[in-house]
Order: C-alpha cells, then structure tokens, then sequence
C-alpha cells in the first residue's frame, strides 16, 4: 500500500470509527484539530506534513474528507459508526437514487431492504456508475434503484452531503429495484 492511501485509510479510520486509536477527540460535529491528526501520523511512523495531508483530502476522489473554513480542523463528511451529527438539513432527493451492493447481500436486501449496517446511514448515490463503482468494492457488482422521491412523499429523511453521496436511515424493499444494466449479470 502507497503512503497516500495508507494516509487516507488511516483518516478514514480515525475520523469516522476509532479517533481514541490515534488520540484524536472529535468534536460533536466530527471535527479533529489538524496539528492532533498530524502528530498521530507521527505516533504511528507515518510521514504527512500540512501540505501531503491538504492534498490528500483535495485530491481524494470521494472527496471523503473536508477542512474547516480557517484549515485547522479536518472531518470526514459521512460514513460514520460513531456518534456524529454532520450538521445536514434535510434535502429532497431526486425521483431514484442508486445503491450499490456486491450480488452476494442481493439476496438478503430484497428480504429485508437496506440497512445501515455498522455505519449511521444508509449511502445512496446520484448515478449508477458511482454506484457500479461502491459495490465493486465488495464483490460482483449489482446496483438498485432506490424510489427516493417517493420515500420522501412517504415521510423518510434525506440528507445530501457536500461531495453529493446521499444519505437516509434505511430503504424498505417496497422501494428497491434492480437497475435495468445490471439485471443481466445477477440472473
């Protein structure tokens, strides 16, 4: 594994799960001081100075992470399995949004419909490429469509974060369906 992920897997690890790994308190919004962020990586023998760890967050293609506006704070905007309210005003979401899942969960999340796991949330994407690209990570690949603005019209709470994932407490059955271009490769 490169330094730049390594650098990046540990953020994700310590802002989202387990800051007390690397002696970081988060604020109740999620935020670490960056010079704390700093001397944990020093802790750990991981080399990042200020401008390694700007352009780490800035060129992260999730864009996972974010500084505050004066860049003495650092946050990751979702994910989280500890307790942390981002500060999101509920959003109305488009007609469908998308989730990807490896084939493997399909099975279960027709049964059950998709629950927020070890995370806060469930994660929605706005495009089914993106989420072609979240299940990949887990396996083959399979993406649903979620009925998100009739989930909405029902009652269920939508938050969009900075970097455009989506974000709901979870998605009963009634409103998935498998998206069209991957119902081919499941049967």
């Amino acid at each position: 594994m490169n330094r730049n992920t390594k650098i990046s897997k540990s953020l994700s690890f310590w802002l989202r799960h387990k800051p007390d790994e690397a002696d970081i308190v988060l604020s109740p919004e999620g935020w670490a001081a960056v010079s704390d962020v700093l001397k944990a990586f020093e802790k750990k023998k991981i080399v990042c100075d200020y401008e390694l760890l700007k352009q780490i967050v800035t060129s992260n293609d999730k864009k996972r992470f974010e500084f505050s506006k004066d860049g003495r704070c650092i946050r990751a905007r979702q994910g989280h399995s500890i307790s942390i309210d981002l500060g999101l005003a509920p959003s109305e979401p488009p007609n469908v949004l998308f989730h990807g899942t490896a084939t493997r969960f399909l099975q279960l999340i027709q049964k059950e419909g998709l629950k927020p796991m070890k995370r806060h949330h469930v994660h929605l994407s706005p495009d089914a490429n993106t989420a072609v690209t979240v299940g990949a990570r887990h396996g083959k690949p399979v993406v649903l469509e979620v009925a998100a603005k009739e989930m909405c019209l029902g009652g269920f709470v939508f938050f969009q974060t900075e970097n455009g994932v989506w974000l709901t407490d979870s998605v009963p059955e009634k409103f998935l369906s498998l998206h069209q271009s991957t119902t081919t490769s499941i049967t």
